[in-house]
């Protein structure tokens, strides 16, 4: 893994075909900017996408996908799913709007599917960031590692490709 790690939006400003997302955690919430504590209140999720709360995901990703780069995000999830896992299913119509395919895979279901040991991005099937995280869900630091390790990227794309394989669309997920 390299020192010098570049960040999410340079990599996925330079992604030429592909950015796929694994996300394996059950919740993100320690790093969570109020709309999670909003949703556990209310209910309410903020799916506008042209809305300030989306305006930067917005931006990265019409850029991305008028360039013709496919964006997909799996996640793998404990059933029965967390209020976290709830908040986000909520959100991801907006993921979805912005032109992401998302998938979802029970934990249940993973057992059999060799995983790197973080969430991570992997760009054009050549470049991994990884991200970590504390228990609670903050960001660990660092916060970010960069490979183009050969073998790493082998296993980020064949567990990538595995999890969406078995995975079922947004769409059809139920929580």
């Amino acid at each position: 893994m390299t020192p010098n790690v570049p960040s999410f939006a340079e990599l996925l400003q330079g992604a030429q075909r592909s950015a796929v997302h694994l996300e394996m955690r059950d919740t993100y919430a320690g790093q969570d900017s109020g709309g999670f504590a909003e949703y556990l209140r209310s209910g309410y999720a903020n799916t506008d996408t042209t809305s300030p709360h989306w305006s930067r995901w917005r931006a990265m990703v019409t850029e991305a996908t008028d360039r013709d780069v496919a964006l997909r995000r799996a996640r793998i999830v404990s059933e029965p799913v967390t209020d976290y896992i709830r908040y986000e299913y909520a959100l991801t119509v907006a993921n979805v709007d912005l032109g992401e395919e998302v998938r979802w895979l029970s934990r249940r279901q993973a057992c059999e599917i060799a995983l790197p040991g973080s969430d991570f991005w992997l760009f054009d099937q050549a470049r991994v960031l990884f991200n970590h995280f504390t228990g609670d869900g903050a960001w660990a630091e660092p916060r970010l590692t960069y490979t183009e390790e050969p073998a790493v990227v082998r296993l980020c794309s064949t567990a990538f490709e595995a999890v969406w394989e078995r995975g079922v669309p947004h769409e059809k997920y139920t929580v």
